[in-house]
């Protein structure tokens, strides 16, 4: 099991560095092609705010299965040890739940308005919208493939 969570981290890391990367060149090609050749790129802000999007939602998912997302470390540095644990549970739950809300929440409101035309790029916004689907599809992913990990750690009788 820990492969597939390593190679789901691998995939996460590489679509959000691939992001990054189209924002930094989106946003340098626009730059160059305003100030060196006086013609701005119309289509480069809207490129690099979808990509940012996309990037962000893969970046939420990889830090939640590293452990580095924003978390009350107060709370938690405070409790025992064998509640911190069930605290952790709790939270994989918890994100699991709210995982697939944005999930379904991005479907519904890519549904709604999906099919207003971006005036930069001229697709739908549908392809925009949808990364909010994504992102939630890939905290669910992550936050079972967290579970399986706890649930296998307590009965080999590991620390959770």
């Amino acid at each position: 099991m820990q492969r597939v969570e390593i190679a789901f981290m691998r995939l996460l890391a590489g679509l959000s560095g691939i992001s990054i990367l189209v924002v930094f060149g989106v946003v340098f090609a626009g730059s160059v092609s305003r100030y060196l050749f006086s013609a701005p790129l119309q289509w480069s802000e809207e490129i690099a705010k979808y990509a940012m999007i996309y990037g962000c939602m893969f970046g939420v998912a990889y830090a939640y299965l590293q452990g580095k997302q924003i978390t009350f470390s107060i709370v938690i540095d405070t409790v025992p040890e064998k509640f911190r644990r069930k605290l952790s549970l709790l939270v994989d739950v918890a994100t699991l739940v709210l995982g697939g809300i944005l999930a379904y929440a991005g479907l519904i409101f890519a549904g709604k308005r999906g099919g207003i035309v971006a005036s930069g790029i001229g697709i739908q916004m549908y392809w925009a919208q949808v990364a909010i689907t994504v992102g939630g599809i890939c905290l669910v992913i992550a936050a079972i493939l967290r579970i399986i990990s706890f649930f296998k750690a307590v009965s080999t009788g590991g620390e959770a």
